[in-house]
């Protein structure tokens, strides 16, 4: 899927802490940011 500036991300669920999900609608109403980035502690 290609999102370009200014498109809403899509609703997803992510792993969290302690068997935890996260969910991006929980956050609904407030100022979320966004980081995607290669493996975490690799040089690429």
């Amino acid at each position: 899927m290609k999102l370009n500036v200014g498109d809403y991300a899509p609703d997803f669920k992510l792993p969290a802490t302690h068997s935890r999900t996260v969910q991006l609608s929980d956050f609904r109403g407030k100022n979320v940011v966004l980081v995607f980035f290669p493996q975490a502690w690799t040089p690429i």
